[in-house]
């Protein structure tokens, strides 16, 4: 891999007495989907947040070859990383485009816009009015999605972005990532559907207990491999 497009090093996180993540390593090259999988608890979503400045880390975080680690979360969405996060945290009182313009305060100046979301979800075309506390949980997840995307990611984080939601509607979601990674955009997902995180992704990690037990791409590992480093059965090691 050329310089990465997004380079964590080391990364250890500590809540309290807990810790979190156990010297993390991860690089994210530009085009690319990458899936960090793990069961609950795993340290998925705890990664995640410290790329996105929400907890302070041990260890380095770079973008575009500069170092971020202490830059705040909106500095970091100025610089082109931009989080969907689990549960979406969407403001319920306003309307969909309402929500969708929220991403532009802190963003980047590039193609994504509302009319172009618009494009990407036509079903919001006519519900743009609409309040979203009025609207389905795929329904939600998309217009986060698309509030992310009006502030032109160089990097796109999404958190669970399937949770809770129904099979359909995450095949549904899924299908519009090639569309997301134009213009050199990665994407970083967190996913306890492996399967799901597999599919889409070129490159994988497997966290258990913050620590990485598996690493490499799809193809070059058996499901049994996965599943035993998902789960910490004897004789996994890190790829």
């Amino acid at each position: 891999m050329s310089v990465p497009l997004l380079s964590a090093k080391g990364l250890t996180v500590r809540h309290g007495q807990l810790t979190a993540l156990h010297g993390i390593d991860l690089d994210l090259a530009p085009g690319e989907v990458f899936a960090v999988v793990g069961a609950n608890g795993a340290g998925k979503s705890t990664l995640l947040r410290t790329l996105a400045g929400l907890h302070p880390p041990g260890g380095r975080i770079r973008l575009e070859d500069v170092d971020i680690t202490g830059l705040s979360p909106h500095e970091r969405v100025r610089r082109g990383l931009v989080m969907v996060p689990e549960g979406r945290r969407l403001f319920r009182s306003l309307s969909v485009a309402e929500n969708i313009l929220l991403g532009t305060v802190c963003g980047r100046r590039g193609g994504w816009d509302l009319d172009r979301v618009l494009e990407l979800f036509p079903w919001m075309r006519d519900r743009r009015r609409e309040r979203v506390d009025h609207l389905s949980g795929g329904e939600q997840q998309q217009v986060a999605i698309g509030r992310a995307l009006v502030a032109n990611p160089r990097v796109l984080l999404l958190d669970e972005i399937s949770l809770g939601l129904a099979p359909v509607v995450v095949r549904q979601i899924y299908r519009t990532l090639p569309t997301l990674l134009e213009g050199d955009t990665s994407i970083l997902l967190v996913e306890q559907d492996v399967r799901q995180a597999l599919r889409a992704a070129s490159r994988f990690q497997c966290l258990l207990e913050g620590r990485t037990t598996l690493a490499g791409r799809p193809g070059d590992h058996t499901a049994e491999e996965v599943e035993a480093a998902y789960f910490g059965f004897a004789g996994t090691a890190t790829a």
